[in-house]
C-alpha cells in the first residue's frame, strides 16, 4: 500500500561480549555470518490477489491448527443489554440498530457471519457495503470489481451479498462453516506471495497519512517512513480494531478520525470540528430521545493501546504470541483472542517473576473497577437523556436544550468509546478512567442545566426521577432482547424525532 513498507523479517545477529576470548569470538561471529545471510525470499505461488483462507491450508499446517481453534466457541454470546452486563443500551441507543441487537462476539472466523445476521443489518434496508470493509478478505477485491468511489456505497443487500455469495459459494459449508473462509483471514494480514505483514485495507493507510506526521511520532511513535516489523505486528490489527465512521464527504468510505491524534480526546476534537459543517459527519444516528446526532463509536483497541502501560509491546505479542508445536516448532499463535489464555506465554515471558494467579487476579481487578466506573457513567447518561428530552416535551428555551444536547453528545462519547472498546479498561487502565470521568463531568453539567430550567418551569424534579427509574426498570424487564428498546419510550418521555 502506498505509504507502507511492506516489512520483511528482521536477520538478528549474536552480540559479542567483551571479555570472551579470541577463539570465541571469531567462533560466534562465523556462527553470525552464516546466520545472517540473505535468506530466499519466500514464494507461496498463490495468486498476489488470493482471499480465500482455505488457500493457505496445506502451505502452513501448523499455524492452520492454530487459526481453526477460532472455531470453537468458548463463551456464551449474550447480548450487551443482558441485565448482567450493559442494561441501559436500549435507552442510551435508542434510534439506531445498536438497540435492537448488540451481542457480545464469538470470534474473527464467525465476524462476516455474524454481522450479516445481527438485526441491525438484517432489519436495515439501507444497510452499505462499508460495513464488510473490517470484516472479510473479500473487500480489496470488491474494491477492484466495483471502483474506489462506490465500494463503501454499495447496497448490503441487493447489491454487496449477491457478489459476496457468487465469490464465496464453492467452498461454503466447510470447517470454516459458512463465510469463515472470506472473514477476517490470512490475507488480511500477509501478503498471499511472499507472507510478509502488509495492510490489505485502505482506510488505515489513508488515515496515517491524514496524521501530522509530527503527531504521529509522538503518539505511536513512527512516521510513514519509519515503520518497523515491530510496529506491523500492531497496524495490522489496527486495519479494524479501531474507531471509525462512514464518511458522506467522501462516498461512504470507511475513515478513521485521527486528524489531530489517536487519543480519545483527538478523536472527538476531530469530530466536534466537522459535525455543523454541511455535508460532514455528524453522527452514526439521531436519538428518537433528544433528536440529535449521537456519535456511535466502535472499537478503539488500537488507539488506547498506544498510550497504556503496554504500548512498548505489539498486539501480536500478547494476543498471538510464540508457541512451540510439533513437539518443537515455534510460531505465532494464529488463535486470536485473550492472553488470559495464554498466560504463560503473553504474560510471563515479560512478567516471570509474578505467578499466573497473580496476573489473572490483577487483570480481573481492572476490569471489575472499570465496568463499575462505565456503569456509572450510563446511569448518569441515561438520567442526561431523559432530563434533556423533558425540556424538549415542555418546549422550554431552544439555546439552553441546544446546551444540554451537546453536552449528553459529550458525555455519551466518553462513556462509548471506551465501553466499545474489548479489553475491558486493561489496554490502558487511567486513560479509560480519564474518559469515564470526563463522561460524568459532561453528563452531570446535562442534569444540572436542565435541573435550573425544569424548576423555573415548575417541574416536579422528585416526580421527573421517579418516573425515569419505572421505565428504566421496564427496560430492564423486557425479557424479548431486540424489544427492549420500545419500553424506553412512553407516554412520560415520547419520541422527538418524529418517526
Amino acid at each position: 500500500m502506498k505509504g507502507l513498507k511492506k516489512m520483511g523479517s528482521f536477520n538478528k545477529k549474536p552480540i559479542l561480549l567483551l571479555f570472551m576470548s579470541v577463539l570465541v569470538m571469531l567462533a560466534l561471529v562465523g556462527c553470525a555470518s552464516s546466520q545472517a545471510q540473505e535468506k530466499e525470499p519466500m514464494n507461496t505461488g498463490l495468486d498476489p490477489k488470493e482471499w480465500n483462507s482455505y488457500a493457505f491450508k496445506d502451505k502452513f499446517p501448523l499455524q492452520w491448527e492454530s487459526f481453526m481453534k477460532n472455531m470453537v466457541d468458548e463463551k456464551e454470546v449474550k447480548p450487551k443489554n443482558d441485565p448482567s452486563i450493559e442494561p441501559y443500551l436500549p435507552i442510551l441507543w435508542n434510534g439506531f440498530g445498536f438497540a435492537v441487537e448488540y451481542n457480545l462476539t464469538r470470534g474473527h472466523t464467525y465476524a462476516f457471519e455474524d454481522q450479516m445476521e445481527v438485526r441491525r443489518i438484517t432489519m436495515n434496508p439501507n444497510a452499505i457495503s462499508a460495513c464488510m470493509s473490517c470484516k472479510t478478505t473479500l473487500f480489496p477485491q470488491m474494491i477492484e470489481e466495483f471502483g474506489y468511489d462506490k465500494a463503501f456505497a454499495l447496497n448490503y443487500h441487493d447489491e454487496a451479498m449477491p457478489w459476496i455469495d457468487q465469490m464465496t459459494e464453492a467452498d461454503r459449508g466447510g470447517e470454516l462453516g459458512n463465510y469463515g473462509h472470506a472473514s477476517v483471514g490470512c490475507s488480511t494480514c500477509h501478503d498471499p506471495v511472499t507472507m510478509d505483514l502488509r495492510i490489505a485495507m485502505p482506510q488505515l493507510t489513508l488515515s496515517l497519512e491524514n496524521m501530522d506526521p509530527e503527531v504521529m511520532k509522538k503518539q505511536l511513535g513512527f512516521t510513514l517512513d519509519t515503520i518497523t516489523q515491530h510496529d506491523m505486528r500492531s497496524l495490522v490489527c489496527a486495519q479494524c480494531h479501531v474507531e471509525y465512521y462512514f464518511d458522506p464527504a467522501n462516498d461512504r468510505h470507511t475513515t478513521f478520525p485521527w486528524t489531530q491524534g489517536v487519543r480519545m480526546d483527538n478523536m472527538w476534537d476531530h469530530y466536534e470540528e466537522i459535525w455543523e459543517v454541511e455535508g460532514q459527519f455528524q453522527g452514526e444516528y439521531v436519538s428518537r430521545l433528544t433528536n440529535q446526532p449521537i456519535l456511535k463509536a466502535q472499537h478503539p483497541e488500537y488507539e488506547l493501546w498506544s498510550y497504556g502501560p503496554h504500548q512498548t509491546v505489539s498486539c501480536s505479542d500478547c494476543h498471538m504470541p510464540y508457541q512451540r508445536v510439533d513437539g518443537k516448532k515455534k510460531i505465532s499463535s494464529h488463535r486470536w483472542g485473550s492472553p488470559l489464555k495464554t498466560v504463560e506465554e503473553s504474560c510471563r515471558t515479560c512478567h516471570a517473576d509474578k505467578s499466573q494467579t497473580y496476573l489473572k487476579d490483577r487483570v480481573k481487578d481492572i476490569q471489575t473497577t472499570h465496568k463499575s466506573a462505565l456503569l456509572e457513567a450510563q446511569e448518569i447518561s441515561v438520567q442526561a437523556t431523559y432530563y434533556v428530552n423533558r425540556m424538549m416535551t415542555r418546549e422550554l428555551d431552544p439555546a439552553k436544550i441546544k446546551e444540554a444536547q451537546y453536552l449528553l453528545r459529550e458525555g455519551q462519547w466518553f462513556w462509548d468509546i471506551i465501553a466499545a472498546e474489548n479489553s475491558k479498561g486493561f489496554h490502558n487502565p487511567q486513560g479509560a478512567m480519564d474518559s469515564f470521568r470526563r463522561s460524568i463531568t459532561a453528563s452531570s453539567k446535562a442534569i444540572e442545566l436542565a435541573t435550573i430550567e425544569l424548576m423555573k418551569a415548575g417541574e416536579d424534579i422528585e416526580e421527573l426521577k421517579r418516573q425515569i427509574e419505572i421505565t428504566k426498570q421496564n427496560v430492564v424487564n423486557e425479557t424479548v432482547n431486540h424489544e427492549k428498546h420500545k419500553q424506553a419510550i412512553n407516554e412520560w418521555f415520547p419520541n422527538h424525532r418524529g418517526d
